[in-house]
């Protein structure tokens, strides 16, 4: 388990020792006999405290699992609105660059025309001005 590899070993029970005078008073046997109950009491809530504290490590590790699988399934909810969203921005660009390309193809015909309109009229407006000078060359 993972809760197994993070946990340090317990130390070992410490071992009660009560004073002379107790040991005195009520006997060794007796007072052998309630430290041993101690140290049972004390292993045995050590263990509950340890099995207590897997449960509350398992708990909280399927939490965090179950949160982390919650946050992925937002993300790869948002990734596919965000897909779909990019799906239709692509088609509006690509409509966009369609029309932006017949519009550059008309306005060059246009500008070829404009282009021819204007070498013509100089043409058209330099001739006089040619023939006025040949007139005055030959006078």
């Amino acid at each position: 388990m993972l809760a197994a590899s993070y946990r340090e070993p317990l130390p070992m029970p410490v071992t009660a020792k009560l004073s002379r005078k107790f040991y005195e008073r009520l006997g060794d046997e007796i007072a052998t006999e309630l430290v041993d109950w101690f140290n049972a009491v004390d292993a045995t809530y050590r263990a509950d405290l340890e099995r207590l504290n897997e449960l509350n490590f398992q708990r909280f590790d399927a939490k965090v699992e179950q949160r982390f699988a919650e946050a992925d399934a937002k993300m790869e909810k948002r990734f596919a609105e965000f897909e779909q969203r990019f799906g239709k921005f692509e088609q509006r660009f690509a409509t966009l660059e369609v029309t932006v390309e017949q519009r550059l193809t008309t306005l060059d015909k246009r500008l070829d025309a404009v282009r021819a309109d204007v070498i013509k009229w100089a043409f058209v407006f330099s001739m006089p001005l040619v023939l006025a000078v040949i007139g005055l060359y030959f006078r």
